[in-house]
């Protein structure tokens, strides 16, 4: 008798290996947790409530729901937990003894959710240790960057090969790294512009680079620090062509001076003065002297004047703005220039100045007001799309996935995501730093040293090459071996030569259970498919047997008593005759059926050449060839790797079957071709015959399936499921291309061999 499924486990070991954390609240008031528990939620203290383990709000639902499972009842409830945002579902359930089971399962992580937001919103986000070293890459940084997660895996932020500038050219020094100064000083570094080398475009590329160090408890000086960015090169190039549009404005103002005046050494304004009366109107009467400030804006003489006499007393260029009223009364915006213009002798001989409209630099300084109002507009904007993810920022490290942790020249450990420290037990910070195969992987499974000399791991940092290995061991902090299969990817350098390794791995325990249980199975299958191929041919071999009496004593009935039974019994005695014969034809069928595979009487595979096979298959034939006129070509120049004998056999049955099944007032002709597609060599078999139905492609080659009466064709319906059995003997597949009245085309595949020597 089967004992039922975990009947013979212990209870409490399996509820301790449990990965959610799981509460026993006993009918007597005991509680006991499980490891996952305790590490999630911490010791129970002397005299301490199970509930106190919780947040004072979920506590109270939780106790309540902890009454309604000791009464029988299983209740589902979703509360917050002290190291998590995202809400938890908690299950209670009776156990049966009056007390209940706890489990806590947290909800979807918001991690997950923060770093698909950052993705989504094309902000790039970075981890970097206290050396600025990189630990982690999402994808908008890896495309913003322009390299991959393996080769930003553990460079350093402040390394000189980003080649970083400010916004004037100058290059970035170490210690003015945003990254750098947050680990220096422990402050938040917003929006610092930085110029970066993209490698795929060989550009550089400008970011805006926020850092946010973050601090381990009960420490005063940052250990790691989160590094958010956006790509702002193509706001950089739009502020480049505001600046450009406004230097072209001010070029056009200072290129189009619509007055160009002079004056006296003393500064007196006299005539003639054609540009300015042409503009202002006023005549030569109206401006000599001081009248030229009657065309100055009333608000504007003032200045203009004091400005004037200071330029004129001290001999020094003179440079003003006033509004000049146009000779339509309209006031224009202008700048005035004057220069002092000496003699050969030093002495001041004149004044030259110009009146430029300026109307076009205002309107440009407008536009660019406007410009920036609306660049500040998108950057706020920004900003306060960043601000929503960076609360979570600190928090990215702790997503699960695959065991990652990344190594130096030296073997030792540089990173090592959560995955990893879960997996072989160890703390992140106990595994960075430390030589990695001292500390996991010293010996192989059956507990022999395992130099680092021939681990693959120390070959890639050797060489630079990617390894993959399907069946290996790491070891536990607690000394007890993990199955694992890993690759390990090299990290290069700018000269491609090997600066590390990346490894990711996974614990494959149960792919090798279940590899182990498949070649359980396999085997199994063998030996029922051995057993039924001896079961076929026994039976088969003795049915012969009595089949051989009985047309034996057919054969005398019919010699000796043929014409004294009557017309009757003389049909009679030629059934059983046909019978006898029929019955022979299909045991030796079944035999020349069970035969196929058995390697150990056909010998290993051998090179073969297809033409030889095709020759002794058509002196095979040579007799229906020859009964129905039919006509055979043979096109084979190739050679395979597979047993003379069952291929001749295969290709006998496959030409016997277009020559037999021919149309009637049709000489049948029968084309073998061959064709090699790489490793595999592929033969069709085509005929001019009646063609078989789509729907019985697959029936033909089912043992003794007919589609027609033994009067229109003889056969037992065995022959094309031998050349299928054949074809996969040899690893390669048939089938069949037909319709009614288009012929077929059986096709099939075979290994390739090398070609036979001449």
């Amino acid at each position: 008798m089967v004992a039922p499924p975990f009947t013979e486990l212990d209870a409490a070991a399996f509820l301790g290996a449990l990965p959610d954390p799981l509460l026993h609240l006993g009918a007597g008031g005991e509680v006991t947790l499980n490891a996952s528990a305790q590490e999630r939620l911490g010791q129970l203290k002397a005299g301490q409530s199970w509930a106190g383990l919780f947040l004072p709000d979920a506590a109270a639902t939780l106790e309540a729901a902890a009454a309604r499972a000791r009464a029988g009842e299983t209740v589902r409830a979703s509360v917050r937990v002290v190291d998590s945002v995202a809400p938890a579902l908690v299950t209670l359930t009776p156990d049966g003894r009056g007390g209940a089971l706890l489990h806590l399962r947290k909800a979807r992580d918001p991690l997950e959710v923060a770093l698909e937001l950052l993705d989504g919103l094309n902000l790039g986000m970075t981890v970097q240790d206290a050396q600025a070293r990189m630990l982690y890459a999402n994808q908008s940084a890896q495309e913003i960057l322009g390299l991959s997660l393996a080769q930003l895996t553990g460079r350093s932020a402040v390394d000189e090969r980003w080649h970083t500038l400010h916004p004037d050219g100058q290059p970035f020094a170490p210690d003015a790294h945003p990254a750098a100064r947050s680990l220096k000083d422990g402050q938040v570094h917003r929006d610092v512009p930085m110029g970066v080398f993209h490698p795929p475009s060989g550009e550089v590329r400008w970011l805006s680079v926020t850092s946010l160090p973050r601090r381990a408890p009960g420490t005063e000086r940052p250990e790691q620090v989160t590094s958010v960015f956006q790509d702002v090169t193509d706001q950089r190039r739009m502020q480049a062509e505001v600046r450009r549009s406004e230097q072209r404005f001010r070029s056009l103002v200072e290129a189009s001076a619509q007055i160009v005046w002079n004056a006296e050494p003393d500064g007196r304004f006299l005539p003639p003065q054609p540009a300015w009366e042409a503009f202002t109107g006023q005549g030569p009467a109206e401006y000599a002297g001081d009248g030229w400030l009657q065309a100055v804006h009333p608000e504007d003489r003032a200045q203009t004047l004091r400005d004037w006499q200071k330029a004129v007393t001290h001999n020094e260029p003179h440079l003003t703005e006033h509004r000049l009223r146009r000779s339509d009364g309209q006031y224009v915006p202008m700048q005035v220039r004057a220069v002092p213009v000496f003699g050969p002798d030093g002495e001041l001989r004149e004044w030259i100045g110009t009146y430029t409209d300026i109307s076009a630099v205002r309107e440009a300084e407008a536009h660019l007001r406007e410009l920036n109002a609306t660049l500040e507009q998108r950057v706020q904007q920004r900003t306060q799309e960043l601000a929503q993810v960076t609360r979570f920022s600190t928090l990215l490290l702790m997503a699960a996935g695959e065991g990652i942790f990344g190594l130096d020249l030296q073997g030792r450990t540089t990173f090592a995501n959560p995955a990893a420290a879960r997996i072989l037990g160890y703390s992140i910070e106990r595994m960075i730093g430390v030589q990695q195969h001292p500390l996991i992987h010293h010996h192989h499974e059956n507990g022999q040293v395992f130099p680092v000399q021939a681990c693959p791991i120390h070959h890639t940092l050797q060489d630079g090459q990617t390894r993959r290995i399907e069946q290996d061991v790491f070891w536990h902090a607690q000394g007890h071996t993990v199955p694992v299969a890993y690759v390990v990817t090299p990290t290069l350098d700018d000269q491609g030569q090997p600066s590390g390794a990346v490894v990711m791995f996974q614990d494959v325990t149960e792919r090798r259970r279940a590899q182990q249980e498949l070649r359980d199975a396999i085997l199994e299958l063998e030996r029922s498919n051995e057993n039924l191929e001896q079961f076929a041919y026994v039976v088969s071999h003795d049915l012969q047997e009595p089949l051989r009496t009985l047309g034996s004593y057919t054969e005398l009935l019919v010699r000796r008593h043929r014409g004294e039974l009557g017309e009757r019994g003389d049909q009679y005695l030629d059934f059983m005759q046909d019978a006898v014969t029929r019955m022979r034809s299909l045991i030796q069928d079944l035999l020349a059926f069970a035969r196929v595979g058995h390697t150990e009487r056909q010998g290993a595979p051998q090179a073969v050449s297809l033409e030889a096979v095709g020759q002794q298959a058509a002196a095979n034939v040579e007799g229906t060839l020859q009964a129905t006129g039919g006509q055979l070509e043979l096109h084979l120049n190739h050679q395979v790797l597979g047993h003379p004998t069952l291929l001749t056999q295969l290709l006998t049955n496959l030409i016997s079957n277009g020559l037999k099944f021919h149309r009637a007032g049709e000489t049948p002709r029968v084309i073998v071709r061959s064709e090699q597609q790489g490793g595999i060599v592929q033969v069709s078999v085509q005929d001019n015959g009646i063609g078989i139905a789509p729907e019985h492609h697959e029936r033909v080659f089912t043992i003794f399936q007919r589609l027609h009466g033994r009067g229109d064709f003889p056969g037992n319906g065995i022959g094309l499921a031998i050349c299928r059995k054949i074809v996969e003997h040899h690893g390669g597949r048939l089938w069949l291309d037909s319709a009614p009245d288009q012929g077929s085309i059986f096709s099939f595949t075979l290994p390739a061999a090398a070609p036979l020597p001449t």
